[in-house]
């Protein structure tokens, strides 16, 4: 049983998968609809920030995930990542769990994996490793979990209008 390899695996799977998120919020790549599509993208689930917000949340998405490749600052990439995927699991949660009736079912498995991640640690294959800090405290990884889970909570309390908007907008 190789653990390392494992990690490696959920570490690189898992980054490319938010990293493309982040892509999409900007950018016509990967079936993105470009920046002006994130910001419509925002405003339709109620939150105000326009550009800004989807850059955020690009940048975000697009960094963490990256770092989450490499195994770079591996329980700060952790918490990047948990902090928007709590933002869209806000989002998902008036549908239920399951992603068939779009619930929060893939953002909750997104920020498990982070949180183990962050958790864990990079493993020997990683950035952290070959500058010799693969080895964070137990503390480091449960600080950045919960920072993670208060910064998406905090984003929403702070940008989201809590109305309802205009049903030309509203994503279904």
């Amino acid at each position: 049983m190789n653990v390392d390899a494992g990690i490696l695996l959920l570490r690189v799977v898992i980054g490319l998968l938010i990293a493309g998120h982040g892509v999409q919020k900007v950018s016509f790549r990967l079936g993105g609809r470009g920046l002006q599509g994130g910001i419509d993208e925002f405003e339709a689930d109620g939150f105000r920030g326009g550009a800004f917000t989807a850059l955020a949340a690009g940048a975000g998405q697009l960094g963490g995930g990256l770092f989450l490749v490499a195994g770079a600052l591996t329980p700060l990439a952790g918490m990047v990542a948990i902090g928007v995927m709590t933002v869209a699991l806000t989002v998902k949660a008036r549908n239920g769990l399951w992603v068939q009736h779009d619930g929060y079912e893939y953002p909750l498995v997104l920020i498990t994996i982070a949180a183990a991640l962050s958790l864990a640690g990079p493993g020997r294959y990683s950035v952290d490793a070959a500058l010799g800090i693969s080895a964070y405290p137990l503390w480091i990884g449960a600080a950045t979990t919960l920072a993670g889970i208060a910064s998406g909570l905090g984003v929403r309390a702070l940008l989201h209008t809590n109305t309802t908007p205009p049903p030309g907008k509203r994503k279904i």
